[in-house]
């Protein structure tokens, strides 16, 4: 990344967003220079250039209706990681 977590909470806080302790901070998507170290659905299909294969046809960006799970997962003590859970959505359309 090119900003660290430091910097980035800074930036925020100096700008007048609040944070207390306990507060989540997440930094978006990270990822790596190869194709396959994509992090994004606009990275995966090169901002909607490249269709991405699914089983069920190809895709370029989330439609009205698609069902969305993220999860995740930290590092732990000795190499374990603990999971952080999952969470479920539906794309709605704009109203």
């Amino acid at each position: 990344m090119y900003w660290t977590a430091a910097q980035q909470l800074a930036h925020m806080t100096v700008n007048g967003a609040s944070l207390r302790t306990g507060d989540l901070y997440g930094s978006g998507t990270v990822s790596g220079p190869a194709e396959r170290e994509r992090g994004s659905l606009l990275e995966l299909t090169w901002n909607g250039r490249d269709a991405l294969e699914l089983p069920d046809g190809k895709r370029t960006f989330l439609e009205d209706g698609d069902v969305v799970t993220l999860s995740a997962w930290a590092p732990g003590p000795d190499g374990v990681r603990v999971g952080l859970g999952e969470v479920t959505g539906r794309v709605a359309p704009a109203v």
